[in-house]
């Protein structure tokens, strides 16, 4: 199997969760962005990692939420993707985005002031 197949079967599951998420009831499940999606191989399994909006009690909520709506999006990808195989899947919390707002907080807390525009 090529890499670029793996990488469309990958963001094809993002794109496909993505779009099931907000219609989830779920009171658990609060504001959450599919990351990215990592599959084996052989697309048995693939890891979905979310961005979680909150304290870390509602990401451990969120996370709870859709390990219990598993089996419905599980449903929705093999419906609307038609895979030899459906990828079990299985939910992390993907700090990426947390940490990517910290370093440009910091980045602004470190960079000068803008100097005053002498060209009048």
């Amino acid at each position: 199997m090529t890499g670029s197949r793996k990488r469309r079967v990958d963001e094809a599951i993002r794109h496909v969760l993505s779009e099931a998420l907000p219609t989830l009831k779920d009171p658990r499940i609060g504001f959450v962005t599919v990351t990215g999606v990592q599959a084996t191989k052989d697309f048995a399994q693939a890891t979905v990692y979310v961005s979680v909006y909150g304290s870390e009690a509602e990401q451990q909520k969120t996370l709870e939420g859709l390990e219990a709506a598993r089996g419905v999006l599980q449903a929705q990808v093999a419906r609307e993707l038609r895979l030899r195989r459906t990828p079990v899947l299985s939910f992390a919390y993907d700090p990426a985005v947390e940490r990517g707002v910290r370093l440009g907080q910091m980045i602004d807390e470190l960079a000068p002031e803008d100097p005053p525009d002498d060209s009048e």
